[in-house]
């Protein structure tokens, strides 16, 4: 069964989120310009939120139990090592696309359930809100990239021959 459109379109956002990031070393991903955070922390960042929505919520796992702590919205800001963060963030998308491989616009429509009580977003509204976040860094790292000095940095948004538009039936 195909995937459906918007799960094709978070990995397009993903493909690009990595396009934008994969070069970036180590020394380069732990600076801090004025109060944005490092580029390791938005990968271990993004990598946080899938954990939350996909892993966690949708499959009751916990892959990297510590990883909201460090890089979780409105903690401290931290410089975590690069290697680890991208670890992270490949180990939980490929554990994620387990849930999203199975989502249908049924589900989408549904919500998942904390202590009894719906989340007030649906599952499909988590879905674009997941998309937008990484379109929202993807554009902070090219520009953190670029405050680096960093040149020949990746047209932003590249080739999408993989995520054209489709209706949603087929």
């Amino acid at each position: 069964m195909p995937s459906h459109p918007l799960v094709n379109q978070l990995r397009f956002a993903r493909s690009e989120f990595l396009r934008c990031l994969e070069p970036v070393s180590e020394a380069d991903a732990l600076i801090r310009i004025d109060s944005m955070n490092c580029l390791s922390w938005t990968i271990g960042h993004m990598a946080n939120q899938e954990h939350r929505y996909w892993v966690e919520t949708a499959q009751g796992k916990t892959l990297i139990p510590d990883l909201y702590d460090r890089v979780g919205y409105g903690k401290p800001a931290s410089t975590p090592p690069l290697e680890e963060m991208w670890t992270a963030w490949h180990t939980i998308t490929a554990e994620a696309d387990k849930y999203l491989d199975s989502v249908t616009p049924e589900i989408l429509e549904g919500h998942f359930q904390y202590e009894g009580k719906n989340y007030p977003e649906s599952i499909g509204t988590m879905l674009q809100r997941n998309i937008y976040h990484y379109w929202m860094h993807t554009g902070e790292a090219r520009t953190i990239r670029e405050i680096l000095g960093h040149t020949d940095l990746p047209e932003y948004v590249g080739n999408m021959s993989n995520a054209a538009y489709r209706r949603e039936s087929e």
